[in-house]
């Protein structure tokens, strides 16, 4: 009796003390939505990265400002953007509620680039040669529109082989065709104008004549 009595305690204090940490952990949980803008000038900045310290996950702002990030109470919110200065938040163990709003303002920061220095050619052939033949190397910019070019785009999906996932969905697709047609005879194409145009045009080529056929004499004779 008193081993059944230990037993309804234990489980009674187990649940209790679930129920206490699910509760604290939940009240933990904070929900920031905010804006990030320039301080000077009130404007929105997008593409603001914004990180939980010392964790792996956080969150990009709109082009509008506008972000949204879930966290714990007391964390250190981290907002880097370049051309702006670090900036850092501390959320308050003491905030009541699940959901915050903040404004982050944003200062502009300056860097600098690195030296360039831009000599003239030394004489005007020499510079019709170096027009001419010389092979500056593409950028970024440049690169990603050549790949993006609609030609090329259509060009590679001519030309290049199906990679593996392509390849199952085309023998899938053929014995599905057919399945459809399975003890029975399938229909014949002889309503495609497409193959029709195929058939005139080998035709017209002679891709059927033979020279063991008699019925070419009457074409090569002058009768």
């Amino acid at each position: 009796m008193r081993l059944m009595f230990l037993s309804y305690c234990l489980f009674a204090f187990s649940l209790f003390a679930g129920h206490a940490y699910a509760q604290v952990s939940i009240d933990n949980i904070i929900q920031i939505n905010g804006v990030t803008m320039t301080a000077d000038s009130l404007r929105a900045v997008g593409d603001v990265t914004i990180s939980v310290k010392n964790q792996n996950r956080g969150v990009l702002s709109e082009y509008t400002g506008v972000f949204t990030l879930v966290c714990y109470k007391g964390d250190t919110l981290e907002f880097s953007c370049l051309g702006f200065r670090p900036k850092e938040f501390v959320v308050s163990k003491n905030l009541p509620g699940q959901y915050f709003t903040l404004i982050q303002l944003m200062v502009q920061d300056t860097f600098y680039l690195p030296e360039t220095i831009i000599r003239p050619l030394p004489t005007r052939e020499a510079f019709g040669f170096a027009f001419l033949n010389w092979r500056i190397p593409s950028d970024q910019y440049e690169l990603a529109r050549k790949n993006t070019n609609a030609y090329t785009l259509r060009t590679l999906a001519y030309t290049l082989p199906r990679d593996g996932h392509e390849a199952q969905s085309g023998v899938l697709a053929e014995q599905a065709r057919q399945a459809m047609y399975y003890g029975q005879q399938q229909p014949m194409n002889i309503l495609s104008p497409i193959a029709w145009g195929q058939f005139f045009e080998a035709w017209k080529r002679g891709d059927f004549r033979s020279e063991n056929n008699p019925y070419n004499q009457f074409n090569n004779s002058d009768y």
